[in-house]
C-alpha cells in the first residue's frame, strides 16, 4: 500500500507564494508519475500539473494552462517528495489540493491531464488565497 501525504497548504494574499509537499511513504521508486489536482467548492476536481521520473533517463512535466508561468513542479527522489511551488497567487486558485501517483509510468501526455491514470491519492490539503 502506497501512502500520499500533502502538506504546505494555508492562507495567502494575492500575489503571495506557497510550497506544497506531496511525500510517499516506504520504498524508493525508479518511475513514477506524480499529479497535482485541485478541487474549489462546488467545481470538479481538475488537473493542475505532472511531473514524470523514470531512473537512468530523466523527468518530464506538464501543466494546466491556468498555472503555466506561475507554478513549478519539482522532485526529490531522496525524499520521495513531489512539491509545487506557486507564485503570484490568485483568489482562483483557492482549492484543495490534492497529491496523486502512477507507479507504472508507462507513459506519457495529455492522458495524465485525466484522474483515472493515477492509483494512489493524498487527502489534500487546503489552499485559500484572499484578494
Amino acid at each position: 500500500q502506497v501512502q500520499l501525504v500533502e502538506s504546505g497548504g494555508g492562507l495567502v494574499q494575492a500575489g503571495g507564494s506557497l510550497r506544497l509537499s506531496c511525500t510517499t511513504s516506504g520504498r524508493t521508486f525508479n518511475s513514477y508519475v506524480m499529479g497535482w489536482f485541485r478541487q474549489a467548492p462546488g467545481k470538479e476536481r481538475e488537473f493542475v500539473a505532472a511531473i514524470r521520473w523514470i531512473r537512468w533517463r530523466g523527468g518530464n512535466t506538464d501543466y494546466a494552462d491556468s498555472v503555466k508561468g506561475r507554478f513549478t513542479i519539482s522532485r526529490d527522489n531522496a525524499k520521495n517528495t513531489v512539491f509545487l511551488q506557486m507564485n503570484s497567487l490568485k483568489p482562483e486558485d483557492t482549492a484543495n489540493y490534492y497529491c496523486a501517483v502512477d507507479l507504472s509510468a508507462m507513459g506519457w501526455g495529455q492522458e495524465y491531464r485525466e484522474e483515472y491514470k493515477y492509483d494512489y491519492w493524498g487527502q489534500g490539503t487546503q489552499v485559500t488565497v484572499s484578494s
